[in-house]
């Protein structure tokens, strides 16, 4: 069976991707400010035409609208980008890697552990570049406490993994955490298509009420008051 895709001529391709980019370009600016360092706006438009492109591959004429499609996978796109990018870019692990080595190398040499201005001397570096790469490292919230830590030769413990975490959940907190959400799951399950298709769309894909009434075509009000009837049963479900 031939795809949609593949019916569509080149020029006709073009068309659509031009007729896009309006709400690509809109899209990327709304989720800018989720943006990490190592990614700009434009990174974001160019995942959101390789998203069209997908829907494009994808889409299959059953009555779903074509633009409705689109946009949501272009959408799903950034999104999914976005999730992908939230860890620590390589270029600044790079440098915080250099930073570490050459602190245990002066630790071991000098017996003791070395201020910042033998640091920054041995990596040949000014010392405001030294605190800048610090200062990158702490603006990342993927930074784990393990990174700065290596394990003694002597006794083989890595003092991390002697450390208690006070937020830590205990297995029964985790076991019924999980079985609240497999049963929140189950009960939206039970929702009628709209109200379920609401819920989607404002917590997982972020879109407005706006936004979600364009693809359902239904009124900002409407979809806040499906939004608001669905909340309301489940509530009822969950006090039962």
């Amino acid at each position: 069976m031939i795809g949609y895709m593949e019916k569509l001529s080149e020029e006709a391709k073009e068309q659509i991707i031009n007729d896009s980019l309006p709400f690509i370009k809109y899209t990327a600016s709304r989720l800018a400010w989720r943006l990490p360092p190592q990614l700009t706006i434009q990174d974001l438009v160019s995942v959101g035409v390789m998203g069209l492109l997908d829907a494009l591959g994808r889409f299959k004429e059953n009555g779903v609208k074509l633009n409705t499609f689109v946009e949501h996978r272009i959408r799903g796109a950034m999104l999914d980008e976005l999730r992908a990018n939230e860890w620590l870019p390589k270029s600044v692990k790079k440098k915080i890697d250099t930073v570490k080595a050459a602190h245990r190398t002066l630790e071991r040499e000098l017996g003791r552990s070395p201020d910042d201005t033998e640091v920054a001397e041995r990596l040949q570096m000014p010392l405001d570049e030294y605190y800048r790469i610090l200062q990158s490292a702490n603006a990342q919230v993927s930074v784990r406490f393990e990174d700065f830590s290596e394990r003694s030769e002597e006794s083989g413990i890595d003092v991390t993994e002697c450390i208690s975490d006070p937020d830590a959940k205990t297995p029964l907190e985790i076991y019924e955490n999980n079985r609240r959400k497999e049963a929140i799951a189950q009960l939206i399950e039970t929702l009628p298509k709209k109200e379920k298709m609401i819920l989607s769309l404002y917590y997982w894909d972020e879109m407005t009420m706006k936004e979600i009434g364009k693809v359902l075509n239904l009124t900002e009000g409407r979809v806040s008051q499906l939004h608001n009837q669905a909340l309301l049963k489940l509530k009822m479900q969950i006090d039962l």
